[in-house]
């Protein structure tokens, strides 16, 4: 037989379809101003701690990838106590097979000899000191790292007698690709330093002072001559990696597989520990900014939802008459708290995502590079953090609201049915 009700509520959750009814009929008055109110301030929230996530991630992500393009991930070296001394009179011989074996594990991009000599650069009367980095012809500058000129001009018949310099120095020396400098090697025990004349053939720029400052790049022959060292002489290898998180692994598996005393393994992250240990502290930062915008959108929300029970008390009274429990009422605001904080979240996401666009492609805020390693503010949109702040915010404004819907148990039907 059909039933000629329209409304069953063993069929429709009666608070939830109560409070869709009751926001959908709010338009033009002080309760809908309110109800928007909250929406947006949930939003701006929600955008600020989406924008803040989205710039923190980029600036550790680009501060790590400008290192590890130079640098590469992890490094085979002759055991030293301090990780970060990557220069070393003592070298070790080139195994090509021990390159190959480690050529062949997973996450590997690319293994690379080197060689590292300090050296003093003159140009008219300009004077620099650098470390030079002596690269082999398979090793590159990857395309995340600026350049200008031409690479290192490799030969079969002798070393290349050019140089690759940062544009901090090359601004220092006031020289640029196609100009000459003297390189002054000093070797212990002797009052003249050994000499080369050289071009320079390029010029990079990574944004890093810890490279930019101190580093440039020259044919590995070069200094392996200078050290009256053989061809298959080095200082070390330098492991590329397809990404950084499995830099350990690597690392452990090398050590443990294929080396032998005195050679070890070692991470940037051992190498250049000051620097990590200062992104570290970016997270820090985030936790506040996330802390202090969750706690204002708790807030926003259970002032709105106090607003709406104070003027909504005479309906509490009428569904209290008709027998609706407390536990029922505070459902209906619960599901106002949720209608409010998904319409903020979804807006907040539009907004913050939106904004993080807007600079990724256009790159409208800037940075002062020499104080942050980068000219523009950078932007690394990650959907799982995202998601968490959606989630997270949801759950803490409709679960704090139990605070505020404390009042219900307060009202009472006689009392407020009583004024029309």
């Amino acid at each position: 037989m059909r039933s000629n009700s329209v409304f069953h509520p063993s069929i429709v959750n009666l608070p939830f379809f109560i409070a869709r009814r009751y926001i959908s009929s709010q338009k033009g008055n002080f309760t809908s101003f309110i109800i928007r109110l909250a929406i947006l301030a949930t939003a701006l929230s929600v955008a600020t701690m989406v924008v803040a996530m989205a710039f923190i991630n980029g600036f550790k992500y680009e501060i790590r990838e400008k290192l590890f393009a130079f640098w590469g991930h992890v490094h085979v070296t002759e055991f030293n106590p301090n990780a970060a001394n990557l220069i070393s009179n003592t070298p070790v011989y080139f195994d090509k097979a021990l390159a190959d074996s480690i050529a062949s594990l997973q996450h590997v991009a690319g293994v690379y000899p080197y060689v590292l000599r300090p050296a003093i650069l003159q140009a008219d009367k300009s004077m620099e000191g650098i470390k030079l980095k002596g690269v082999t012809a398979d090793w590159h500058l990857p395309p995340g790292i600026k350049f200008q000129g031409q690479p290192i001009s490799y030969n079969d018949t002798d070393y290349a007698r050019q140089v690759v310099l940062s544009t901090t120095t090359a601004n220092r020396l006031r020289v640029q690709p196609g100009d000459h400098l003297l390189l002054y090697f000093l070797e212990p025990g002797s009052t003249a330093p050994r000499l080369r004349k050289v071009l320079v053939r390029g010029v990079f720029h990574t944004g890093m002072d810890e490279v930019d400052k101190e580093y440039a790049l020259c044919d590995i022959r070069l200094l392996q001559r200078i050290n009256n060292w053989s061809q298959d002489q080095i200082n070390g290898y330098q492991i590329d990696l397809t990404q950084a998180r499995y830099a350990d692994t690597v690392a452990a598996t090398v050590f443990n597989r294929f080396l032998d005393a005195p050679l070890t393994t070692s991470t940037m992250y051992e190498i250049y520990p000051n620097v990590f240990d200062w992104l570290q502290l970016q997270d820090i930062n985030a936790q506040l900014v996330l802390v202090i915008m969750g706690i204002v959108a708790i807030i926003n929300m259970a002032v709105a939802l106090i607003i709406l029970i104070f003027s909504q008390a005479k309906t509490v009274g009428v569904l209290k008459a008709l027998g609706m429990t407390d536990g029922k009422i505070r459902s209906i605001f619960y599901a106002h708290s949720a209608f409010i904080a998904g319409a903020g979240i979804l807006l907040g996401n539009m907004i913050g995502i939106g904004f993080c666009l807007l600079q990724k492609n256009y790159g409208f805020l800037k940075l002062n590079e020499a104080t942050y390693y980068m000219s523009v503010v950078p932007v690394r949109i990650q959907w799982l953090p995202v998601l968490l702040i959606d989630v997270a915010t949801l759950i803490l404004c409709n679960r704090w609201m139990w605070l505020p819907l404390q009042y219900i148990r307060r009202v009472q039907p006689a009392k407020v049915l009583q004024f029309k």
